[in-house]
């Protein structure tokens, strides 16, 4: 399994989401008030993209309170009735490294004039409705940190490093696909529909869950150099940064090397 994992990847980004705190805010609303009208259900226990909207907020400290707004919003009327819609750009960036960008929008003319000018910018381009798309694979992530905090536990005592073997073990009787190591924690992947269930799974173990998302991985991922990386992160970061983006997903290869660089960046 490619390094491809937020967690592992994306450190450097850390300090920039924290700064743009409000930013993510609405972002992150719009994604819960979307994931409960999809889902027809309130109920994040019925309802698993909601669990994921919700989870990846917690991530990041959204008050209970604008969640649960988020949440109303799906299902009120008139002037409180969520009127967004989801869309999908596909194209390629630098080092014909493919791009898949998921959006949540108001209009869709604003969001597809930002999208298409950060490509533009960046040297790539737009491409039509499935050219990329197969290049990645639907999953859920799941974070799980390497050192048991919790004095529920069943993999490793309190403050000790998790065993390896009793770890795997546990992923397979939660039900996971499989893991990797992401430095100070382990991400443990499912099938895109049964995230929820492995989770609860792990927790159940006495494994604590940092977080979890639904992602797309890359089937085949794309080798870069660390200077094309830079411009690919860059086009990235840019897409990231639009009101009506929601998730940008990539499939550069995501060496040590390469993390590093992108970490000094």
């Amino acid at each position: 399994m490619s390094g491809h994992s937020k967690w592992a990847t994306t450190k450097h980004k850390k300090a920039a989401i924290d700064a743009k705190r409000s930013s993510l805010f609405s972002k992150l609303s719009r994604n819960i008030t979307v994931a409960a009208k999809v889902g027809g259900d309130p109920n994040p226990d019925n309802n698993a993209s909601l669990a994921a909207a919700i989870q990846r907020a917690r991530m990041v400290s959204m008050p209970n309170a604008k969640i649960k707004a988020a949440i109303d919003k799906a299902f009120g009327s008139g002037s409180d009735a969520a009127v967004y819609s989801e869309i999908t750009y596909e194209g390629y960036g630098p080092a014909g490294v493919a791009f898949f960008v998921e959006c949540l929008t108001d209009n869709k003319n604003r969001t597809a004039a930002d999208v298409r000018s950060a490509f533009t910018h960046a040297g790539g381009s737009l491409g039509t409705s499935g050219s990329v798309a197969f290049q990645f694979e639907r999953k859920g992530s799941i974070a799980v940190d390497k050192i048991i905090k919790s004095e529920d536990k069943k993999v490793a005592d309190r403050e000790n490093a998790v065993d390896e073997d009793e770890f795997m073990m546990a992923v397979a009787e939660a039900g996971g696909d499989d893991y990797e190591d992401a430095g100070d924690e382990w991400i443990v992947w499912t099938a895109y529909d049964n995230m929820q269930a492995v989770a609860k799974g792990l927790e159940e173990q006495g494994i604590e869950v940092k977080g979890s998302e639904l992602t797309r991985v890359p089937t085949t991922p794309t080798s870069v150099s660390v200077t094309d990386a830079k411009k690919v992160q860059r086009l990235a970061d840019r897409l990231d940064e639009l009101e009506d983006v929601q998730n940008v997903y990539n499939t550069m290869d995501v060496t040590d090397e390469i993390a590093a660089a992108l970490e000094e960046e």
